[in-house]
């Protein structure tokens, strides 16, 4: 248990692709970019908001990262802002990985009050223009996508519900995208998202067998593209910035899910840039 005894919040995936140094900035922009005049809470994308948010509301965060130099200037700024955290390297394509972390988890930290699966990939967005199509995709990069939006949660979602279930509470919030809505052409640029649909259908599942044991399982869709160093340095976002969504918005609206009555609630959530509010 953390020497505070706080409750905790498991942010998988706090890190974000389009962070200063994420691969997609690297990608997109060919270069790390200078951060340092952006509000600390939109640094590190949603994950970043996220675990922001919950420690600044008496939550011992954990950060996992695949590497933890991806999150070390993160959990700094928690420190900075008064919250107490740690970061737990995991891979979500290795069963083994997952499960040493959530040992550590369990014994360093305590057992999860919170979930909040944020993985992302950009498995697809280097294909060129003339392998749009599926016949192009390779194995190996469909295998990545289904590691990190199915088989992954899977995994988690057994690491941390027995305990929830015996304690009678807790939640289990999934960030998804519109693409779990249903199947879409694949166009150059754009990851491979099929797999989300079995994301969003986990979420229901879930919820189906876990609400009554006062469980809160929710999927949130954000539908629209997130501020962040990379997203924040491209054209379209510098022509509309009003497209954009603010991630702080987001974090706050994971933590309004936790805080409601979670024995059996609704299991989805959309955000978009209009409204500026939740639409349930």
């Amino acid at each position: 248990m953390n020497s505070n005894n706080k409750p905790v919040a498991v942010v998988v995936g706090a890190t974000s692709k389009w962070q200063a140094d994420g691969r997609n900035t690297k990608l997109a922009h060919g270069k790390v970019l200078d951060d340092s005049d952006l509000p600390v809470g939109v640094r590190w994308g949603i994950g970043g908001a996220i675990a922001q948010k919950f420690a600044s509301e008496g939550f011992f965060v954990v950060l996992t990262t695949r590497t933890s130099s991806n999150a070390s200037s993160l959990e700094v700024a928690i420190r900075e802002q008064g919250g107490d955290t740690m970061i737990v390297e995991l891979d979500l394509v290795s069963e083994d990985s997952i499960s040493s972390a959530f040992a550590q988890i369990r014994e360093q930290a305590g057992d999860p009050e919170v979930l909040i699966y944020n993985a992302g990939y950009l498995e697809g967005r280097d294909l060129p223009p003339e392998k749009e199509l599926l016949e192009h995709i390779p194995v190996e990069m469909f295998d990545t996508a289904q590691h990190i939006a199915s088989r992954g949660p899977f995994l988690v979602a057994k690491e941390v519900l027995p305990a929830m279930r015996e304690r009678g509470h807790g939640s289990f919030l999934f960030s998804n995208n519109s693409s779990s809505l249903r199947g879409r052409k694949r166009y150059t640029g754009q990851s491979l998202y099929y797999p989300r649909v079995m994301m969003r259908t986990l979420a229901q599942v879930l919820t189906e067998e876990y609400s009554e044991h006062g469980v809160h399982v929710a999927n949130v869709i954000i539908d629209g593209t997130i501020d962040s160093p990379g997203t924040r340095a491209m054209p379209k976002a510098q022509q509309n910035p009003d497209l954009i969504i603010n991630p702080v918005n987001i974090a706050e609206a994971f933590h309004y899910l936790h805080s409601q009555d979670k024995s059996c609630w609704t299991h989805e959530l959309q955000l978009t840039p209009f409204p500026t509010k939740p639409s349930y």
